[in-house]
């Protein structure tokens, strides 16, 4: 019996030491755990696309952004949950997470890239230029809007991935479906497209093209302000100075627009300056009027949808009497249009310097108007923004 009883002791404090041996191992197995999931939660830096009640949960912390606030709304609208999905966008590992930023919203076209090796070129120098030299500030966030049909969209987000990689700077990126933003705009700008078009009869899709005369319309109101660029753009400074060229504007301005650098518009305006020889339509700078090129714009939301001049002059009478007015038929969508309420109103553009639109296209040289090409054509000054419109090739830097 004694050596049962030893036995026994025995065996209970073996048991004992392995029930303490197996609290340990559990506490320190719950602390490795516990550090990888808690510490790596703060370093968690998915690239991949965010759901859009994700975004606006983010975003309804943060209401005194009131200016440039990205708004959700838009996303939902542009993405169209009828039209198969919503919008989604994927922030940097600097933006993900974060609330009370100041947000700059910059919007591209984006569609049929998928079919175009030129495109994505573009497209390659345009992202890469701006990310190289982009630089914001603590707090402020780039919010990318890319209008784009499904298949250039995920064409967009794997391109993306490489040339956001080395961004600075907070961003995050959006894309909307042009069949739904096209919906919206459609009933706005149809009245304008026979007068602004190329002809083909497409008005529908066409109407794309004339986003930016409308957009105060169509966007909600919380976003106020946005600039829109083309894609064949090389950027040679921060753009981030180019928004705050918005605080320039004199009172009454609703649009940052930058002239046409071809005599373009002295071509298409031939009849009206037939009729009124000694008038200033079409003449080249510094005093003449020259048109406008809409590669770079600023589009103060806020200021469009409060000025009633220029909601007037949306209105399809008005557009067809300042087309009889100025003998106008162009091709060039929003371009035309904001050329020609230029050539009557004046106060409502602020116009940005040369070097923000640098057009290198000298199309018209060749074509009947070397004589007088390079008064439209000059730009003194630095350069800010290159642009290689009609193809033309963009110096190195």
């Amino acid at each position: 019996m004694g050596i049962l009883r030893l036995v026994a002791r025995t065996m209970g404090r073996i048991s004992t030491f392995r029930s303490y041996q197996f609290v340990l191992l559990l506490a320190a197995a719950l602390a490795v755990v516990a550090f990888y999931y808690f510490g790596s939660e703060k370093q968690n830096f998915s690239s991949t696309t965010k759901r859009i009640k994700q975004t606006q949960a983010s975003h309804n912390t943060n209401r005194n952004d009131a200016d440039l606030t990205v708004d959700t709304r838009l996303s939902h609208t542009a993405g169209s949950e009828e039209q198969g999905g919503e919008s989604e966008g994927f922030r940097s590992k600097r933006g993900d997470g974060e609330a009370a930023n100041q947000r700059y919203h910059a919007l591209m076209m984006f569609t049929k890239v998928d079919k175009s090796r030129s495109l994505q070129d573009k497209f390659r120098v345009a992202m890469l230029s701006m990310v190289k030299h982009g630089q914001f500030l603590e707090g402020e966030v780039l919010v990318f809007h890319f209008v784009s049909d499904q298949a250039s969209q995920e064409l967009g987000e794997r391109m993306l991935q490489e040339f956001l990689l080395d961004a600075t700077f907070k961003y995050e990126v959006l894309f909307h479906d042009v069949v739904a933003l096209t919906q919206k705009l459609f009933p706005i700008v149809e009245a304008m497209q026979k007068h602004f078009s190329a002809g083909s009869g497409a008005y529908y899709s066409d109407a794309i093209f004339f986003l930016s005369v409308a957009m105060h319309q169509i966007m909600p109101e919380s976003l106020t302000r946005i600039v829109q660029l083309d894609l064949d753009l090389k950027y040679r400074t921060n753009i981030r100075d180019l928004f705050q060229e918005f605080d320039r504007f004199p009172p009454g301005a609703v649009i940052g627009i930058a002239r046409e650098m071809q005599p373009v518009y002295r071509h298409t305006f031939w009849q009206y300056r037939k009729e009124n020889p000694r008038t200033r339509v079409g003449e080249p700078p510094p005093d003449g009027l020259p048109g406008f090129n809409s590669g770079v714009m600023l589009l103060d939301l806020g200021a469009m949808r409060a000025s009633a001049l220029y909601n007037q002059l949306l209105k399809p009478s008005n557009v067809a009497k300042l087309a009889d007015q100025y003998r106008f038929r162009g091709h060039l969508g929003d371009q035309d249009f904001f050329t020609m309420i230029g050539m009557e109103h004046p106060e409502l553009f602020y116009s940005l310097a040369c070097g923000w639109n640098r057009q290198l296209c000298t199309w018209w040289r060749d074509h009947g108007y070397g004589d007088v090409f390079q008064l439209y054509y000059r730009c003194d000054g630095p350069v800010y923004i290159y642009h290689g419109n009609c193809n033309s090739p963009i110096p190195d830097d």
